[in-house]
């Protein structure tokens, strides 16, 4: 039925929106703890973090974008048995 069809298109979208807002927000938890532990062993200067945390943010993100495609997204089990 299209009704049903277009509602489990509407909660996989919404799904997807929810889990790459927790990766954005990951990332970004993952690129400040790296830039810290950096400036903490010496490595990084407090001077530049800007740059340093634009390269780190964005290798990090690439990384985990490019597998992406590895993680299967599926509705909800209270969903799937409604079928």
């Amino acid at each position: 039925n299209v009704v049903d069809n277009l509602l489990t298109l509407k909660i996989f979208f919404d799904n997807h929106k929810n889990i790459m807002k927790t990766i954005d927000e990951n990332i970004l938890k993952t690129t400040k703890e790296i830039v810290v532990k950096f400036i903490e062993m010496g490595r990084l200067s407090p001077s530049s973090i800007h740059e340093s945390f634009k390269d780190i943010y964005a290798t990090i993100s690439q990384t985990v974008k490019a597998h992406d495609s590895d993680f299967e997204i599926t509705q909800p089990s209270s969903d799937r048995d409604k079928k």
